[in-house]
């Protein structure tokens, strides 16, 4: 359960201590800070970062990989959590790295971790959100096999700006064809 892996040649695996650099690198962008629920400024908030993700892990409430590159360096996450064991529910999120935008990383990722929840989990639905303005965010749920269910009006808010939110979903049986 630790260790992943994707058809495209990328290695899912819990954060580590040790990638608290890469942790800091990757939420240094503007566009970053809102994904994380407190600010990541030095080593300590990073450490911090890793350890909840540890501590969801070992509660069973959520599972969130690095994805990683041949050179071993993280390139993005990929989380699965809330996870409802009563009604078989998660809630799929992911990013990437600047310098992994693009490369297929993100939905590589969503779908090893989409499998694992249905097999491993038993989960029978995955859910997923992103901002109506983020279109990249759009395609890699689309391209993991999500189906658009719906917008959520002024579901999210950053500083004094509120976002509709599209909301996806995949269900264990769906029929998904990634060619």
């Amino acid at each position: 359960m630790d260790e992943l892996t994707a058809p495209e040649g990328f290695l899912l695996r819990p954060w580590l201590p040790a990638d608290a650099s890469a942790v800091l690198r990757a939420f240094a962008p503007a566009d970053m800070d809102r994904q994380s629920d407190r600010p990541l400024a030095d080593r300590a908030d990073a450490l911090a970062w890793i350890a909840d993700r540890t501590r969801e892990r070992g509660a069973r409430t959520g599972y969130t990989w690095a994805v990683v590159g041949e050179e071993g360096d993280p390139l993005g996450s990929v989380a699965v959590d809330a996870v409802n064991l009563i009604h078989d529910t998660g809630w799929i999120s992911y990013w990437t790295t600047e310098a992994a935008r693009g490369r297929g990383v993100a939905p590589a990722g969503v779908r090893a971790v989409a499998r694992w929840a249905f097999g491993e989990l038993g989960l029978y639905r995955l859910e997923l959100g992103h901002r109506t303005d983020n279109t990249a965010s759009c395609r890699v749920a689309v391209r993991s096999g999500f189906a658009p269910e719906g917008i959520e009006r002024g579901r999210l808010r950053y500083g004094d700006v509120r976002y509709d939110v599209e909301r996806h979903a995949r269900l264990a049986d769906d029929d998904v064809n990634f060619d």
